[in-house]
């Protein structure tokens, strides 16, 4: 309120060391009383007959008084010391820092913005910024902290004042200004050699090492992919689609088509498990037809691990499949052409270019059966080609979600007995409940040893979970592939890469502690085979509200994608990828839902620049401003 005092007093407590200073404060509309404690000093500014503002909490009076107090903590303004900063106008609200009031950041960052040069050199290319009706950077940097009076509150909550729509431009576009020169780079080099060669004869024998024809949507993506493998340039794209879409024997036929060229590949997988699974599958389909498939993880070891060392050496071993064991020193190819890197989000980029490096320019194609809004591909993978696969197999049947409390458990357990006594098999997966795996695998193991005891003590249960050797988690997943474990309880570790066609009911439990593409991916377990499958969400009376958003989002529908958009919707992009993987945390005003025509117009306008760059100079400058904001961020390009 801004008003006049007309009268103050200073009084001392019984409480030792306690005073307390009232003021009565009087506008147009009546007076109110305001309290300030232990702040005697007061009594010397606040005197009678002086305009103030104050701000606070106005409460009723206690004690049988009448009318509102303002009680202190309070905040006073001058109103004769110059435009007011904290009250009477759009007022900016800053996260504390340690030692910070956000009162005394927004006086830092005003006298910041007072201490400015009148005209800021403004580094977006010329005519940019007037052609869309953008106010100059300096104020747009002064419009945005302290708006002027006539700023629509609306329009900036939204971002959408001028200054807010210019700073967010400015951001996406030096952003995706980076990808276009890092993919402008790429194109400029030439990889060493010849392109790879796809003739009739190549196609003839692809199509007879295959079991089952692909789709229409594998069959363009792959020609997609084809035609970067027959270019001089380095393939860089990311392939994503929805689980189960078949992504991975795209990749693998890319794979036969590099081998056919007298060249090899490599698939990186993020866990022990996933690249058994795809060893197993590749071994599988190329069976007899001349395509050896090896295999490289920590648990290959001795001879076995020198072996595939010398085949890779040698040339022997066409295509192998492993870890992160794939990047470490003494493991070295003959002829690496390509690099296909599955999960992607789940390696750091120092992975990803060591993989790289052990071929001369191979192409890289990264993989992620966790579908992604193309606003977040643009500003997370703005340097890479995009391949989609939007269509399933035939045969994929929808799975029955369904959302159950506590209560029913023991209708659950029935349903799962039944299931079991029809012939089918069952997991039932816990969740990270703590904050260390040793945590996790505890709680796996009560699970499993409740259910053996109290619950199935008839039937076959199994466990697995990321601390198991690999020699069991083999023995594990042998008996469960094979049938003859009925219940298999795990950890999230059979998230991706676990294909067991009569597995029929997955049932999560405390459903409420995952992430919605988590669970999407859990759920692509069960339904891989002919009969009805389900999948059953456990989630306690103590969920959040957010939880059960997004368990309804699981139960409504099986679009990969759709839930992408509602999981970015719902969490946001840092959490959707993680910032320290995918350096969205870097990004300040923008927000890739709420501005993605803004990205769209900001990315075309950069890719355009950077195609018209000719100078050397022009490229410094740019590079320079470039270099100050997204230094860390545009360490990501060039290595998928």
């Amino acid at each position: 309120m801004r008003g006049r005092v007309v009268a103050a007093t200073l009084r001392r407590t019984r409480a030792r060391g306690l005073s307390i200073f009232e003021a009565l404060v009087e506008d147009a509309s009546g007076s109110i009383r305001t309290l300030f404690f232990n702040q005697p000093y007061l009594r010397r500014l606040l005197v009678p007959g002086r305009e103030v503002i104050l701000y606070g909490e106005a409460t009723p009076a206690r004690a049988g008084r009448r009318g509102l107090v303002l009680a202190g903590p309070l905040g006073q303004e001058d109103p004769g010391a110059g435009e007011a900063i904290h009250t009477g106008r759009l007022v900016p609200i800053y996260p504390r820092l340690p030692g910070l009031s956000t009162r005394a950041i927004r006086r830092l960052v005003h006298g910041m913005l007072a201490a400015l040069p009148e005209a800021l050199p403004d580094p977006l290319p010329p005519g940019l910024a007037a052609a869309r009706g953008f106010p100059p950077r300096r104020a747009a940097l002064a419009g945005a902290h302290f708006p002027p009076p006539a700023t629509d509150p609306d329009a900036l909550m939204a971002g959408r004042s001028p200054a807010l729509r210019r700073l967010i431009f400015e951001e996406f576009f030096f952003l995706q200004l980076g990808f276009a020169l890092a993919r402008r780079e790429s194109e400029a080099r030439r990889r060493p050699g010849a392109p790879v060669r796809v003739d009739d004869a190549i196609r003839e024998r692809l199509r007879a090492a295959l079991p089952f024809r692909l789709t229409g949507a594998q069959r363009r993506v792959l020609k997609e992919i084809a035609s970067d493998l027959m270019s001089q340039r380095p393939m860089n794209r990311l392939l994503q689609g929805d689980v189960g879409c078949g992504e991975t024997v795209v990749a693998l036929v890319a794979a036969l088509l590099v081998v056919e060229n007298g060249q090899q590949a490599a698939f990186m997988a993020p866990t022990e498990i996933l690249a058994e699974q795809h060893h197993r599958s590749f071994a599988r389909i190329l069976q007899g037809k001349g395509y050896p498939v090896g295999l490289l993880t920590s648990a290959v070891s001795g001879a076995a691990r020198r072996q595939v060392l010398q085949g890779l050496a040698s040339g022997a071993i066409p295509i192998l499949v492993g870890t992160h064991a794939l990047i470490e020193e003494e493991v070295l190819f003959r002829a690496l052409r390509l690099a296909v890197i599955d999960e992607q989000h789940r390696f750091g980029v120092a992975q990803r270019a060591r993989l790289r490096a052990k071929g001369a320019l191979p192409d890289v194609l990264v993989m992620t059966a966790t579908p992604i809004p193309r606003t977040l591909a643009l500003t997370v993978y703005g340097d890479l080609d995009l391949s989609v696969i939007d269509e399933m197999p035939p045969g994929r049947r929808p799975v029955k979600t369904v959302l159950r409390g506590e209560e029913s458990r023991r209708a659950v357990y029935a349903f799962l007995r039944a299931q079991v006594a029809a012939g089918r098999q069952v997991y039932v997966v816990y969740p990270l409940v703590e904050e260390t795996e040793r945590k996790e695998v505890k709680a796996a193991v009560a699970m499993a040893e409740t259910l053996r005891r109290d619950v199935f003590p008839d039937l076959g249960v199994g466990l697995l979970h990321g601390r198991l050797r690999a020699v069991e988690k083999e023995a594990v997943m042998g008996d469960f592939a094979a049938g003859r474990t009925p219940i298999l309880v795990a950890t999230t570790v059979i998230e991706v890469g676990i294909d067991v066609p009569n597995a029929t009911v997955m049932v999560v439990e405390q459903a409420d502690r995952f992430g919605l593409s988590q669970l999407h991916q859990l759920r692509g377990r069960v339904g891989r085979g002919a009969h009805e499958s389900y999948c059953v969400l456990l989630a306690g009376e103590t969920a959040t509200e957010e939880a059960r958003r997004r368990l309804e989002v699981m139960c409504a529908t099986q679009d990969g994608f759709e839930i992408a958009r509602r999981d970015l919707e719902i969490r946001g992009p840092g959490e959707f990828l993680g910032t320290r993987q995918s350096g969205l945390g870097d990004l300040r005003v923008g927000d890739i839902l709420r501005d993605h025509e803004i990205l769209e117009d900001a990315r075309r306008q950069a890719f355009a620049l950077a195609a018209t760059l000719r100078t050397e100079p022009e490229r410094r400058d740019l590079a320079r401003h470039l270099g100050g904001r997204w230094s860390g961020r545009l360490g990501l390009i060039q290595v998928g």
